[in-house]
């Protein structure tokens, strides 16, 4: 019986392109004329280049429209919003030019009233500091920063600036909260500790 002898293997390394150290030739790809800088026109103008898809019949500007296009008068505009279709369900809120009205003027739109400006409120007496205090001290539990907060119309860090809970009260959260770290998981520990750090960093504005 033969000896079987072992059989050597040639290593033949192969670059393919896909592999290639220089292939930044095949990524240019020349932009659209659409996008290059106009030759014929000397001054701004309007370019309308919608994107490839399906046209919509309730987004396309009137300045845009053919003349013969029934959408420009105003009967066209009351066929099709009487047929609806489009984008989004009926077509009853479009406006004669075409376009669909904005703000109060869309039919069955609500229209939330703009934000009002926070604005600092310098309301509380002496007294109803000293009584904030009296409540926190006699029962911290109950009077909570929170619930402090939301009895005196004011925010938890004033609340926080006019007084703090008793030593043996905050001895006692503070060895629950460490407790309730202990249990804590090695994802979940490192979560906090990179949230702790990115807080760290907004305040460096980094």
């Amino acid at each position: 019986m033969a000896a079987v002898m072992p059989s050597t293997m040639s290593f033949v390394f192969k670059r393919w392109q896909s592999t290639a150290g220089r292939t930044r030739k095949a990524l240019r790809v020349k932009p659209s004329a659409s996008f290059l800088p106009s030759t014929t026109e000397s001054m701004d103008h309007i370019i309308f280049n919608p994107p490839s898809s399906a046209p919509d019949v309730y987004r396309t500007p009137v300045k845009f429209l053919p003349e013969n296009d029934p959408r420009k008068s105003s009967a066209g505009m009351a066929a099709l919003s009487s047929g609806g279709g489009g984008r989004g369900g009926s077509a009853a809120g479009l406006s004669g030019n075409g376009t669909r009205p904005s703000g109060g003027a869309m039919l069955g739109s609500t229209v939330r009233p703009p934000a009002q400006a926070h604005k600092k409120k310098y309301h509380l007496t002496p007294t109803e500091v000293e009584e904030i205090r009296t409540l926190r001290a006699s029962d911290p539990r109950t009077w909570t920063r929170l619930r402090l907060a939301e009895k005196f119309g004011c925010s938890q860090f004033f609340i926080s600036l006019c007084c703090s809970g008793p030593e043996e009260y905050v001895r006692k959260r503070r060895e629950e909260v460490d407790a309730i770290r202990e249990k804590w998981g090695p994802r979940k520990r490192e979560a906090r500790e990179l949230r702790a750090h990115k807080r760290g960093m907004w305040g460096r504005d980094e």
